[in-house]
């Protein structure tokens, strides 16, 4: 079924791999416009090319999510090549676990500043947009992360997923009779979040990750959102692998 995602022109950012680069797949052979954006152009350029191989239609951006001028560029060159704007799919993200007690405030800052700042630039590039056309749809990738706090070592990364997921309900609480807010909650998905981990931890995430499910099952996921009529509005979902736990 394409009802209500053929034609609907949809933006990605972190659209080079993993999660993001799945969605725009799965859209796009649903008849989707996408626009994917990241900061490796040339795994964009992957994406894209095998998008209109297919017979799909995607255009890449360079995208640096933690630059606020850079997010509202994007979004308004997007807007120019397709004509309109339809759905943000806020999906870049960053994971590098770690204990706090080794007070790494270089990977602090790098997590708000994509996890956090760069989902607030995404809904600030669009809102403006999608409250003059009294629609819009914006979908922010939290995790399970965000429902139940990471420790030991993902205790900031937690910190910003459930900000992400307060952020999101409060937006939908705001706006939501205009524009649908969805959150999008996975578990361990295969992709290259997990490698944002180095150090005492890398082990003991990369055994983790050992039961992800594939990018694909949480594409399918935001397809569901965003295929559903005007007057529904799915507002969270939480998927993760069938075994895991946390």
């Amino acid at each position: 079924m394409n009802d209500n995602i053929e034609n609907k022109v949809v933006l990605i950012t972190g659209g080079s791999t993993g999660i993001g680069a799945e969605v725009a797949r799965l859209l796009a052979s649903r008849g989707a416009k996408v626009a994917i954006g990241a900061r490796r152009k040339d795994k964009l350029d992957e994406v894209v090319a095998g998008i209109e191989a297919a017979g799909g239609s995607a255009k890449a951006y360079s995208l640096d999510v933690t630059d606020k001028k850079q997010v509202e560029a994007v979004v308004a060159a997007a807007v120019a090549d397709f004509g309109k704007l339809d759905v943000l799919i806020n999906n870049a993200g960053l994971m590098p676990i770690r204990p706090m007690s080794e007070v790494n405030t270089d990977e602090w800052d790098a997590m708000i500043d994509v996890n956090l700042k760069g989902t607030l630039y995404g809904i600030a590039a669009v809102l403006p947009r999608f409250l003059a056309q009294q629609s819009g749809h914006i979908i922010n990738l939290s995790s399970v992360a965000g429902i139940k706090v990471f420790a030991p070592g993902g205790t900031v990364y937690s910190g910003t997923k459930f900000a992400v997921s307060a952020i999101t309900e409060g937006l939908r609480q705001e706006v939501g009779d205009q524009i649908r807010v969805t959150s999008i909650a996975p578990g361990a998905v295969d992709s290259d979040l997990k490698h944002s981990t180095s150090g005492t931890a890398a082990e003991t995430v990369m055994d983790f990750y050992k039961q992800a499910i594939p990018a694909a099952s949480v594409a399918r996921a935001v397809a569901f959102a965003i295929e559903q009529p005007a007057d529904v509005d799915i507002n969270e979902i939480v998927l993760r692998p069938t075994r895991q736990v946390f």
